[in-house]
């Protein structure tokens, strides 16, 4: 039997500044830094412009963008391997 996706993608969706602010909040699980956790939600959870746009409000806000998850990886380190990754990975190698 195949399983049933439990998530809709959602199109269209609008991400105004406070959208985009609100991704800040997410907190961790126990054991992930918080500032890499706020970014692989952005990731997963955007479009690579609003994903370009939601970094400059990150970096504002003081957090880091080359945090590390449990393994000691980058967001980019992780997303290199992605197939469509490359508009993220621009818009975080802009933050170097």
């Amino acid at each position: 039997m195949a399983l049933k996706k439990d998530k809709v993608q959602v199109i269209g969706e609008v991400f105004d500044a406070a959208r985009l602010r609100s991704f800040l909040d997410y907190q961790p699980p126990a054991g992930v830094d918080a500032d890499y956790h706020v970014l692989e939600k952005a990731y997963r959870g955007m479009g690579a412009e609003n994903f370009a746009d939601f970094l400059a409000l990150f970096v504002a806000a003081g957090r880091n963008p080359r945090a590390t998850n449990p393994a000691g990886q980058t967001l980019a380190e992780v997303l290199r391997d992605q197939r469509h990754a490359e508009p993220y990975l621009a818009a975080l190698a802009r933050l170097a």
